[in-house]
């Protein structure tokens, strides 16, 4: 099932290769990735996929959700094809069920407890991702979540590959630009009207040191079965 050393890639994959290609061929491992968007454009399924293609290419798992519990996670990965159960039973699958207050005093003691946490992992687990920081980032003071974030990024530069999901009001412009320079790529989603329908948008406005030049926008659709479906705009638009 896992791939060994040699196999490893040196990118994370969304299982998708157009989705791929918009990244430039994937997000090279040791990257501090923003995921950013606003709420039911994908961000948990984008998430998932890169969860699935981590651990394809070998590649151990820790995922922090504020929103499954461990059983619902699995479930609903499964419900897109991205059946990770045999990768959890063997332990290359870690998830982390985060509850957080959203009083600014326990939200300040949750980001040291959590970048506390994430460093103390094994060293299996390459693959950080966390879904969401909204609450703890909108109720703690601007320099606690630099401050994080640069903890996250000083882990990326040791080796880990940290995705950081986040609501789009949890930042304003500002703090944005400051988080963003940061971070080694940032993924931004919407939702956009296009003719008669609501189409997801997955925006690729930086991904450093990607194997391959970035494109700039692709349309999707989550389907049951299948996950993430690239879906041409002429084709929305009809």
């Amino acid at each position: 099932m896992a791939a060994t050393l040699a196999q490893v890639s040196a990118s994370i994959s969304t299982g998708s290769p157009e989705i791929d290609k918009k990244l430039g061929g994937g997000i090279p491992i040791g990257s501090l990735t923003l995921i950013e968007g606003q709420s039911d454009a994908g961000k948990s399924v984008l998430s998932q996929h890169m969860t699935y293609g981590a651990l394809l290419s070998g590649v151990g798992v820790a995922y922090y959700t504020t929103e499954n519990t461990v059983k619902s996670l699995l479930t609903q990965m499964s419900s897109l094809s991205l059946d990770v159960t045999d990768y959890f039973l063997v332990d290359r699958l870690r998830v982390y069920p985060l509850h957080i207050s959203t009083k600014e005093t326990n939200t300040e003691v949750a980001f040291a407890l959590l970048a506390k946490h994430i460093e103390a992992l094994p060293e299996v687990f390459k693959v950080i991702i966390v879904d969401s920081v909204t609450n703890v980032v909108t109720h703690s003071k601007e320099s606690s979540v630099i401050d994080f974030f640069i903890g996250c990024k000083e882990l990326c530069d040791a080796g880990r590959t940290i995705f950081m999901v986040v609501h789009s009001y949890a930042f304003d412009e500002k703090m944005l630009i400051r988080v963003r320079s940061l971070c080694d790529a940032h993924l931004k989603l919407r939702l956009e009207e296009v003719g008669e329908r609501l189409v997801k948008m997955l925006e690729a406005s930086k991904v450093r040191n990607a194997e391959r030049t970035t494109g700039n926008i692709v349309s999707f659709e989550v389907e049951p079965g299948m996950g993430m479906r690239i879906i041409p705009i002429t084709k929305a638009k009809a």
